[in-house]
């Protein structure tokens, strides 16, 4: 028994869904520190407000990755049912968030737009490997990249456009411009049709067929331990909970006594939180027949893919150089070139909406590129087209440090072509490479734990960054851009280190 080779047709319908995901998601990335400042935040203080994004991520995926894992629906199927709740609670969410009256209700909302984001998005990454064979993984995560820069690109121009049109793009201190506010219902109500249009147009395999291709494939991961095992994994849980305990607590009371900036905290309180959760867990696995479904989780993290683990230090620093890119280039650019902090002024805004444009055509960029990475790859290796990708990107956000003529060209096209080919390969050859090693029974569980590798950079990334903006670099948000230029780099060069086993499955879709 084989999966049936989809035609483009049905892999465009299984994959749709993504061009209001991304709408969101890009609506979110380009707008929500327009909107903070807006509100009286301090661009310091951008970072710690933005860690709700990251964090539910964090959370959310996992999660909704193992239980998608053991869902049936007779007519919804298996992943099908989390896009449709994800698409109502995110749509309702977009319509809300310009609409925030004050700074803590933003940060608030952005915590629950981002929560429903993801449990649309986690599933249909492992809907890719679900449903499509091997040789065609490519072809389908390539299409789900299509759809992310061409729903980015949208979105991200939508204020730009609605001004054109006459919607007004200036508003009274601490009110979010019309642009905006219109820009986000266009995006709530595309991210319900799209995901519906998949819900309806799709297909799944059932649980049952899905264990006769693991078997097929050799590819099934042990859930069954010895009392021993749970025993001893449990003692080995202990120590390592408390040695993180003890650091998680030993750097929180420097950045107290030092009075280091807050952010830190972040940093130091997830370290802390790790290590509680590792002494729970071991708690949990001492106690003889312990299976519930948090354990059977730690236990399948501990057994991940070998590939997986040679992705994280990939997936880190590219994650790195995005969230700067996301958080800082508003203020960068509006700072930088425009030479202006004043959130009601023309060129504030005029600034802003080119950081729009910027974003827009990173994802154009994208949109293109997505169909071509697979022949490069097919012509050299994954690896290799991965690091020459990054390497592009980490140059082309340099780059904006040297701009000082903002036009078209120049600020809005320029770095953004280096930074779209990196975002294509980003979307899709990682995934490319991993899908093929991960069980069809645990595929959801471990995208979403995959998700880790993007989550933590951007936690990191808000502890530190704020920090290392105002203490070394006079609170210029430029700077942040050329640590993320720098650490895409170091992505790039890290990729040539991965032992990709099948290079085969990129082929000629």
């Amino acid at each position: 028994m084989k999966k049936r080779k989809l035609s483009f047709w049905d892999i465009w319908n299984m994959s749709f869904g993504f061009l209001g995901i991304q709408m969101g998601f890009a609506l979110q990335n380009a707008n929500v520190s327009r909107i903070f400042q807006t509100l009286g935040a301090k661009i310091e203080d951008i970072p710690i407000l933005w860690v709700a994004a990251p964090l539910t991520g964090l959370i959310i995926q996992p999660i909704v990755g193992y239980l998608s894992d053991r869902t049936w629906h007779s007519r919804l199927g298996r992943r099908r049912p989390y896009f449709l709740a994800g698409a109502i609670l995110a749509s309702l969410a977009l319509f809300v968030m310009p609409n925030s009256p004050y700074l803590w209700f933003a940060a608030g909302m952005l915590w629950i737009m981002d929560a429903s984001i993801n449990i649309t998005m986690e599933p249909f990454r492992a809907f890719v490997g679900d449903n499509l064979p091997d040789e065609q993984r490519t072809m389908g995560f390539a299409m789900q990249s299509f759809f992310i820069g061409i729903g980015a690109y949208v979105a991200s121009k939508l204020p730009n456009l609605l001004t054109y049109f006459g919607v007004s793009n200036t508003a009274a201190e601490g009110i979010i411009p019309d642009s905006v506010k219109y820009s986000f219902y266009i995006g709530g109500i595309a991210f319900l049709v799209t995901v519906i249009w998949t819900v309806f147009k799709s297909t799944e395999y059932s649980p049952d067929e899905l264990k006769t291709f693991d078997k097929q494939k050799k590819l099934n991961i042990p859930n069954e331990h010895s009392e021993s095992w749970y025993f001893n994994n449990g003692k080995n849980h202990l120590l390592k909970g408390i040695i993180v305990l003890l650091i998680g607590v030993s750097t929180s009371f420097l950045v107290y006594h030092y009075e280091l900036k807050k952010d830190l905290y972040v940093l130091t309180l997830g370290l802390i939180s790790s290590g509680g959760l590792a002494l729970i867990v071991s708690g949990l696995m001492q106690k003889n027949g312990i299976k519930n479904g948090f354990v059977t989780m730690i236990n399948d993290f501990q057994s991940m893919p070998k590939i997986m683990k040679q992705l994280a230090l990939v997936q880190f620093f590219s994650w790195f150089a995005l969230f700067s890119m996301w958080i800082y280039t508003t203020g960068a650019v509006t700072e930088h070139i425009y030479k202006t902090t004043d959130t009601t002024s023309v060129a504030y805004n005029t600034g802003a909406n080119q950081v729009g444009e910027m974003f827009a055509n990173y994802n154009l960029i994208a949109a293109i590129v997505a169909f071509l990475l697979p022949v490069i790859a097919r012509k050299t290796s994954r690896k290799f087209t991965h690091f020459l990708a990054l390497t592009l990107g980490g140059f082309g956000l340099i780059s904006i440090f040297f701009i000082t003529n903002p036009t078209t060209f120049n600020l809005e096209w320029l770095p953004m072509i280096g930074v779209g080919i990196a975002w294509a390969s980003i979307l899709s050859i990682p995934y490319a490479m991993l899908s093929g090693s991960l069980p069809t029974t645990k595929m959801g569980y471990y995208m979403g734990v995959f998700n880790f590798f993007i989550v933590i950079p951007q936690l990191v990334a808000a502890s530190i960054l704020g920090f290392l903006v105002s203490r070394y670099f006079n609170n210029e948000p430029i700077y942040a851009l050329l640590i993320g230029g720098i650490s895409m780099i170091i992505a790039g060069l890290l990729s040539l280190r991965i032992q990709d086993t099948k290079p085969t499955t990129v082929q000629n879709e």
